[in-house]
């Protein structure tokens, strides 16, 4: 008998290339054995043992960079008859445990095959190995071999048969690998039936030149695509896509034109962020000389980078060198579309033509969305693709027995599957609020269910019981007979930078929580609050006073309202300061409708908080075409300020054992102030900060509590967010970077609150 040892290893690491890694380092070792890819991520057998430390650290330290090792364990046993050499096994099918990779952007070697006139696949847009390419989006089901995803429709040829098998070839098992001869191909399609296309990427190029818009399928969805610097064709796509104002993202083709986009003082750190292997979105501040059309993103400060992620993308980028319009191609509040044929026939109208492929798309991976803080770090507002479904661990004290589904919200949905102390949160699917993304939610949460082989006995939902989340949650739990838990909307934002954070199921933290709204206990409406939390439980110890969302819905699209609102609460003789632009506005009937509690729920919201001073300063439109478009110009407003004429405190009323900022002295102090409309709007940003901030050290110091969270969609305001870190540096202070602050990320605090109540 021989002895042997089996090394399991779990982490990112099927699709990255780590078993060809592993038969060249046993080879280095000179161990007979074999490495196969299994539903708990990957085994070696070895004979004979090796030096189980320093082959642990080899292992480790050159890894392949797409992998993430997260654990390695070894057990001994008695091998009959150890094969006389080492060799990669197929895949073993059972209970599924391991990571899955992100799509990865092209990598240099295979970029530079792609514009290599010498080479097999000189300009082919579907080139890939196993450092780069699909991965997650292109994945049916585990372990991750090629007939488990969608490449499985097109064999391989002779020449990429021998290099897969060629241990040598950075395409050893590359399971997305493909050439022109075996692999996917290009699709032109136009107005013009009878018209063939021999070269569907020159006619899309030739399109594009003409200053017409085109379809353009990628990896998990379809992009609308134009002339970035074309004046006409912007507003053309404007009003094609019915898109006022809401900005457009656009793909750069190289370093040379991002610098001519993008502040001398944010370049190098853009162009390291838009080269790393997610490839997502940046904001970036753009130079007062950016050479685009000014209906890219009208009024803004900021723009929407990304460079080309895929070999299409490089192609296309290339040959055109010029910024391009790069939009996700769905009508306005409905869902991406990812079947070519319903595509063309809702979009073509649209369009001058799709320049598609017959590679099919399983799965909906969206652009990730990142921006600078003042520090120069990155936030991430969408996590999507470059990033699912890469996963994060709660504290040990929260291991679960059995699977957790965790539902999130209705705006900015993501949802989360919760094993063990493993969370892997979902791409982003937006607003649940037509039809479309409510099929694709579902579709997807069926999807993972089915890839990680996982049958949730617990289902996380938001208290609020009109959330289509909510409902959904409940039908889920009848039909797999799960356990229903219930989260309240602010405990879950909170919850999530903690566990982002890494803080300890045992450690309570202050939470200051400033989003748009979310049901509170007793049907409340929340917005702007400060809670004392643990994973468990939370206590409400104050925050912003509640006023009228006069017209509900209404409220969140026209900032004037909340203007009346917070005028007719706060501002005596608010009549006589009524702005004259503000002048034609029914304001009569509407404070009425407030006075008699007419579609006028109350809630305490800081997000409606920053539409009402947008409105009061006119740098925002009277019905926004966006979410977050009064925010945004408001914070733009306040970068602007150079010097202070003075600064403003929010004082604090308690009101029993809870403190509400003093909105009365607030509106006060700034209607007061002589300053330009930049400078009120910096001290808007400075006050509500350092009001909430005296609230959270007020209740920290009592409670011997050292950690404040900032969370809630209004933390995306990064002006904002650093006020906050000023007054509050006595403190540790956490704020989400990984994931979104917003209800992007509320799935995640959802999973952690729901495991720690399911300890109880």
């Amino acid at each position: 008998m021989n002895q042997a040892v089996a090394i399991r290893i779990q982490g990112t690491i099927q699709g990255v290339g780590f078993r060809p890694f592993i038969w060249q380092l046993a080879k280095r070792y000179q161990l007979c054995g074999d490495v196969c890819n299994d539903g708990s991520g990957v085994l070696i057998r070895a004979y004979p043992i090796p030096d189980l430390q320093r082959f642990t650290q080899d292992l480790r330290m050159h890894a392949p960079p797409l992998s993430d090792v997260q654990n390695v364990g070894w057990q001994f046993f008695h091998w009959h008859q150890p094969p006389p050499n080492f060799s990669i096994r197929a895949s073993c099918l059972d209970g599924s445990q391991t990571a899955i990779a992100p799509d990865a952007a092209t990598c240099p070697e295979c970029l530079a095959e792609i514009f290599s006139p010498t080479s097999h696949r000189y300009r082919y847009p579907f080139t890939t190995c196993t450092h780069c390419g699909p991965r997650f989006s292109v994945i049916e089901a585990l372990p991750y071999d090629r007939e488990r995803t969608t490449l499985h429709e097109f064999p391989l040829c002779s020449d990429c048969l021998s290099e897969y098998h060629s241990p040598d070839n950075r395409r050893f098992h590359a399971e997305s690998t493909a050439c022109p001869d075996c692999g996917p191909k290009l699709i032109w399609l136009d107005h013009s039936p009878h018209v063939r296309h021999l070269d569907p990427l020159a006619t899309a190029l030739a399109t594009l030149q003409e200053g017409k818009i085109i379809l353009l399928k990628g990896l998990g969805g379809f992009h609308l695509v134009c002339d970035a610097t074309n004046e006409q064709t912007l507003a053309t796509l404007r009003q094609r896509k019915q898109r006022v104002s809401k900005p457009f993202a656009l793909m750069v083709p190289n370093h040379q034109w991002l610098a001519k986009l993008v502040v001398p003082e944010q370049l190098a750190v853009a162009h390291r962020l838009l080269s790393s292997s997610a490839a997502p979105i940046g904001l970036f501040r753009r130079r007062i000389d950016a050479p685009i059309a000014s209906l890219v993103a009208p009024r803004l400060d900021e723009l929407g980078l990304i460079y080309p992620s895929n070999p299409l993308h490089h192609l296309i980028a290339r040959e055109f060198n010029r910024p391009l319009v790069l939009t996700s191609a769905n009508q306005s509040a409905l869902a991406p579309m990812l079947d070519d044929e319903h595509v063309w026939e809702t979009l073509g109208p649209l369009v001058d033509g799709m320049l598609g492929h017959n590679r099919k798309i399983v799965t909906r991976v969206d652009d990730s969305l990142l921006r600078l803080d003042h520090q120069q770090q990155a936030v991430l507002l969408r996590r999507s693709r470059g990033y699912v479904p890469q996963s994060s661990l709660m504290d040990e004290v929260l291991m679960l027995a059995a699977p957790l589904l965790a539902m999130g919200a209705d705006l900015k949905n993501t949802f989360a599957l919760a094993r063990n102390r493993e969370v892997i949160l979902s791409a982003h699917f937006g607003d649940l609020t037509s039809l479309s993304v409510q099929n694709q939610y579902q579709q997807a949460i069926e999807h993972y269910l089915k890839l990680y082989q996982l049958h949730p006995e617990h289902i996380v939902i938001d208290a609020h019981p009109g959330y289509y989340s909510h409902q959904i949650g409940r039908m889920l739990a009848e039909q797999l007979n799960a356990q229903v838990v219930k989260v309240y909307h602010h405990h879950a934002h909170v919850a999530a930078a903690m566990v982002e954070a890494q803080v300890k199921a045992n450690q309570q933290v202050v939470g200051i929580c400033l989003d748009g709204l979310g049901m509170g206990p007793n049907g409340t409406w929340w917005g702007g609050e400060c809670l004392v939390a643990d994973y468990q439980s939370f206590e409400h110890v104050g925050g912003l006073p509640a006023v009228a969302l006069p017209g509900a819905n209404l409220a969140a699209r026209q900032p004037w309202r909340n203007l009346l609102a917070q005028w007719l609460a706060f501002v005596p003789n608010w009549s006589e300061r009524w702005p004259n632009d503000l002048a034609d506005c029914p304001v009569q009937p509407l404070s009425a409708a407030i006075a008699r509690q007419v579609n006028s729920p109350l809630a305490s919201s800081a997000g409606r908080l920053f539409d009402a001073v947008a409105a009061y300063l006119g740098c925002s439109p009277r019905v926004l075409d966006y979410e977050g478009q009064a925010a945004i110009s408001l914070e733009q407003l306040a970068m602007q300020v150079s010097s202070l004429p003075t600064s403003l405190t929010m004082a604090l009323v308690p009101c029993g054992d809870q403190y509400y900022l003093d909105m009365t002295d607030f509106w006060q102090q700034w209607l007061s102030v002589k300053g330009s409309r930049a400078q009120k709007a910096w001290l808007f940003h400075d006050a509500l900060a350092n009001g909430f901030a005296q609230l959270a050290l007020k209740v920290a110091d009592a409670r011997r509590i050292e950690t404040i969270v900032l969370c809630g969609g209004v933390m995306n305001n990064l002006l904002l967010r650093s006020r906050f870190e000023y007054y509050l540096k006595s403190k540790r202070v956490i704020c989400a970077r990984q994931y979104p602050c917003g209800d992007g990320g509320l799935a995640l605090g959802q999973a952690a609150i729901g495991a720690a109540q399911l300890q109880i």
